[in-house]
């Protein structure tokens, strides 16, 4: 990274006239940011374009981007990087892992930088669902970008096999597991169709907590400091999904994996599928059949978790790069680019004001299914996010899986899931 140490900028000072490349070298602000991507492929180049394109605006400003595997390996490598002392300027990890980088003091509050009139409307411009996981303690510590809801990904062509309507979805949780169970076929003893499948890997508590906001509760506190893992709505909501294999015989026994659902999906083996918005572009892209995009079934109400990363501020940027970072992050979420983004790859552009753009307005036209995970925010909650939330979500994720694998009742397991959260967060307990 360039930095201008006090001695090297009186040397600049001092011979401008003679080195006036090395003068303009010094006038560039290098910031770095962390970026989740699994695998290669083509957010990558998406990222790298937008970084080109900013730079070629803003000569005066280097973006580098750095692409450091999921979003789990993201948080690990900006955290031990950072602590020492050769963090990233940014890093793009899931909005629900401010907590764990607030208590380890490592990143700043954006609402500090975003000071003048024009800031603090840009802060304002975002879609308040996306907001709610990154403000903490009256200050705003994410910026959202790669945002998503989980929707319904459905079959048209099996649904008008199976005498229904190809344009309209199951609303409710008992149409939606009869409908399953009716999509089901089987050759013998061997199920080569299934109704639904709802991934029980990479993000079990994500695809969970959707469907206990549609039972009618929520998995923790605002302050991130209790759960409420076995409320009767949570373990109604783990038997929902239990009795779609057991009882409805209409999602596979077990527990299905997150990368195989789109695939599965794809190639016909299912119905309908349960997934993130952030897959609506590989599967608009990929499927040779017609299909449509649907909010999730409602059980007492709609509800899906909001999803996916926010930006952060680490606290090794010095002035000059939080500058930096602050005009890269107002260009890279303005109307136009949250809705090229949006367009792009399917995460749901994160402002009002990209859905009026005309390359938007445009798209959603030709493609409605767009739209609806930017409908569903109206019913969305904000993801689970706690004080050592890692823990916490994993202790809810080994309970929920012992439960689908048929190893605990629905009620033991949320039980379990609730004293092991309980006990993490023993200490934040004010």
């Amino acid at each position: 990274m360039t930095l201008i140490t006090s001695r090297r900028s009186l040397l600049v000072g001092a011979s401008a006239l003679a080195m006036p490349a090395i003068a303009r070298a010094q006038g560039v602000t290098e910031i770095e940011f962390y970026f989740p991507v699994a695998v290669g492929g083509p957010i990558t180049k998406i990222i790298d374009g937008y970084a080109a394109e900013f730079m070629a605006h803003n000569p005066k400003i280097k973006v580098k981007p750095v692409y450091a595997g999921s979003y789990v390996d993201t948080l690990t490598k900006a955290v031990t990087a950072t602590k020492a002392n050769q963090g990233p300027q940014m890093a793009l990890v899931l909005a629900v892992d401010a907590y764990s980088l607030i208590d380890d003091d490592l990143v700043l509050p954006f609402d500090t930088l975003a000071t003048s009139d024009a800031d603090k409307a840009w802060l304002a411009g975002f879609y308040p669902a996306f907001m709610r996981n990154g403000l903490i303690d009256g200050h705003t510590w994410g910026i959202p970008f790669q945002r998503s809801t989980i929707v319904m990904y459905y079959n048209k062509s099996i649904f008008k096999e199976i005498g229904a309507d190809p344009e309209k979805a199951p609303a409710t949780w008992e149409a939606h597991a009869e409908l399953a169970a009716k999509a089901v076929k089987r050759e013998g003893d061997r199920t080569t169709r299934w109704g639904v499948q709802i991934p029980g890997t990479g993000f079990t508590y994500w695809l969970y907590q959707a469907m206990a906001a549609e039972a009618g509760t929520e998995l923790a506190n605002a302050d991130g400091t209790k759960v409420n893992f076995n409320d009767p709505a949570c373990v109604e909501a783990l038997q929902y999904w239990m009795d779609l294999s057991g009882k409805y015989k209409a999602h596979p026994p077990g527990i299905v994996d997150w990368g195989v659902t789109p695939r599965d999906f794809l190639e016909e083996k299912v119905a309908m599928i349960w997934h993130t918005t952030g897959n609506l572009s590989n599967i608009k892209n990929n499927a040779k059949f017609p299909f449509g995009v649907a909010m999730l079934p409602a059980g007492k109400r709609r509800g899906s978790p909001t999803g996916g990363g926010n930006f952060h501020l680490f606290k090794g940027a010095n002035p000059a790069q939080q500058a930096a970072c602050l005009t890269f992050l107002k260009w890279l979420t303005s109307p136009v680019m949250a809705a090229k983004w949006g367009i792009e790859t399917g995460y749901v552009a994160t402002r009002p004001d990209a859905w009026k753009t005309p390359e938007m307005t445009k798209y959603v036209e030709g493609f409605p299914a767009a739209a609806v995970a930017r409908d569903q925010l109206e019913f969305a909650v904000p993801e689970l996010s706690t004080h050592e939330n890692q823990r916490v979500a994993q202790a809810l994720t080994d309970e929920l899986q012992a439960a689908l694998l048929g190893k605990k009742p629905a009620q033991q397991a949320l039980d379990d899931a609730q004293a092991s959260g309980t006990r993490i967060l023993k200490p934040f307990v004010r």
